[in-house]
């Protein structure tokens, strides 16, 4: 089979089959291959044994769209091995400035104004530039600093042509390759491409932020720049201007000065509540997204990429975070199995077999802890590979947990996330119980059950009327009412036709007793025809019971 690819799409085809010879999937590029006769030329495997962070090189070389996806793919433990996602989760996305000029250009074209009428001062030099876009330092007309994130020109655009070819180059492997078919590249690169659309919308990112900073608001040690909404639009944001340093710059001496255990426990802390309270968690707190702020507080930066939790999920990601940090592998497996999507593969017992062994060796050869973030994921790739599918936004929180682990082993080595866990589950579980008895929760099952007292005086009137009246009835309605009354009725008529051929039967016995002149077969003539009728409606009734029972049984494997 071929596909229709546009010419235009060609290179970045034979870009990504040759990451997968040279990553491993040689049979998935060989199958890709066959809708090009050309390709095979240009798609030569790498020499020697690739390393991970070759592929973070090489996704870097491809542009801003895999730059991002290999963010993403550092989520997806069902794809990738530990390595490689380790690998990309530090993929650094630092790339060249776009020109100044068209920074001006996008920003009073988007807020509609001069940039000069705007801001008193605008640095003409990024602080940061990303595939994204990049951030300029600014001060208001009331001298407030801030920072503006300005999108890359024609991004949005770039993006929607990769994903073209990405859900062509899926759709493919899906149907074509058993590996394909195994995990659903389609699905996968559908997920992709909402998230990456969902962070080129800054207005989004403005709601965000505004939220997050409501949420961990009761926590002092934590801080959230918030957005000025008359200066943010979709492709530009403005936002307080936070003075810090990220912590993997931070000195020894400056580590000494504060007290890391706190800030670290109190950012585990805020997490759990993000996920398993609040439903809305910042997804995305590698080291460059955390800054150590001048007054001694951590800054979660870039909100582009958030995970949401709702309803029953956050019950059963509760349980599971607690059953792997106390390494209860049969309580996790549990859960696991509960919240993720089984295809018509699973294979349960294979599951099993492998995931309780592998909880069970992380908490052993681990010398003080379990990663719980490391165990989630390995879980899902176990999953994956058996026919069981987690939920994304598990698999978001199985990468926040590694990252947010890494800031721990930055700021305070001998800090234990598992021992933060269960230390706050019990405050975590107060917090949803007082959630879900808030006003919002409670109103809508106090309107019921006013509905329900305003109207039980008239149902009990008539109640009692009928009962007087004797009209009172009791009517109960099954399912199979039907098939039940016929099969009684089947059970019935055969129970007559036995009664009656064995009267037949006793007759005849009492009138061979009666000598008549009319004999058959030498016996008195009504004895034996008692006798003939009765045998022959018995092998009626036997011939009729194993013929309709055996077309029952046809039908119903039908």
């Amino acid at each position: 089979m071929k596909l229709s690819m546009k010419p235009a799409h060609l290179k970045r085809y034979k870009d990504i089959v040759a990451l997968f010879w040279t990553y491993g999937r040689s049979d998935v590029a060989r199958d890709l291959g066959a809708f090009d006769e050309t390709a095979d030329r240009d798609l030569a495997p790498r020499e020697g044994d690739p390393k991970p962070e070759q592929l973070a090189d090489d996704l870097e070389r491809m542009g801003p769209t895999y730059v991002k996806l290999g963010q993403l793919l550092s989520s997806r433990a069902d794809l990738l091995p530990d390595a490689y996602l380790e690998a990309l989760a530090r993929l650094q996305d630092d790339v060249k400035p776009f020109p100044f000029a068209e920074v001006e250009t996008i920003v009073e074209s988007e807020l509609g104004v001069r940039l000069s009428k705007a801001f008193s001062t605008f640095e003409a030099k990024p602080l940061a530039a990303a595939s994204l876009g990049q951030v300029h330092a600014a001060t208001m007309r009331d001298g407030r600093p801030v920072v503006v994130k300005v999108q890359r020109p024609g991004v949005k655009k770039q993006i929607v042509e990769d994903f073209e070819v990405l859900n062509e180059l899926a759709a493919f492997a899906d149907a074509h390759t058993a590996v394909g078919k195994r995990y659903r590249f389609g699905k996968i690169v559908d997920e992709m491409r909402t998230t990456l659309l969902q962070e080129l919308d800054y207005e989004r990112e403005a709601a965000n932020l505004r939220t997050l900073a409501e949420n961990l608001s009761s926590f002092p040690r934590l801080h959230v720049p918030l957005p000025i909404a008359d200066y943010s639009t979709g492709s530009v944001l403005t936002m307080d201007f936070v003075r810090g340093t990220k912590i993997t710059k931070l000195s020894p001496l400056t580590r000494i000065d504060i007290d890391s255990e706190a800030l670290v426990d109190e950012l585990f802390r805020a997490y759990l509540q993000q996920v398993l309270v609040d439903g809305i968690f910042h997804a995305d707190p590698h080291p460059g997204n955390v800054f150590l702020t001048d007054d001694g507080r951590i800054a979660l930066l870039d909100l582009g990429m958030v995970g949401r939790v709702t309803g029953k999920i956050q019950e059963q990601l509760l349980k599971l975070t607690l059953a792997l940090a106390e390494g209860n592998a049969d309580a996790a497996l549990e859960v696991m199995i509960a919240i993720s999507e089984a295809s018509d593969a699973f294979d349960e017992a294979e599951f099993r077999r492998r995931a309780g062994p592998f909880i069970v060796e992380q908490r052993e050869t681990s010398l003080r802890k379990l990663n719980v973030g490391r165990a989630m994921l390995g879980i899902a790739r176990i999953g994956a590979d058996t026919g069981l599918y987690a939920p994304p936004n598990l698999l978001l929180l199985g990468k926040t947990l590694m990252q947010l682990d890494h800031i721990g082993t930055i700021l305070a080595p001998e800090f234990d996330p598992n021992a933060a866990v269960q230390r706050h589950a019990s405050a975590i579980m107060t917090q949803r119980m007082w959630k879900n008895l808030s006003p919002g929760n409670l109103l809508a099952p106090a309107l019921e059950l006013k509905d329900f007292l305003a109207g039980l005086p008239n149902r009990l009137n008539k109640i009692m009327d009928a009962a007087g009246n004797a009209e009172l009835e009791l009517k109960v309605r099954a399912p199979d009412t039907e098939h039940l009354l016929k099969a009684f009725q089947k059970i019935a008529n055969r129970i007559t036709t036995g009664l009656i051929l064995a009267a037949l039967i006793v007759g005849a016995s009492l009138l061979m007793q009666v000598q008549t002149p009319f004999r058959l077969f030498g016996y008195p003539g009504l004895a034996m025809l008692f006798f003939l009728a009765a045998a022959g409606g018995g092998i009626w009734l036997v011939l009729d019971v194993v013929m309709k029972d055996y077309k029952d049984r046809q039908r119903a494997r039908r």
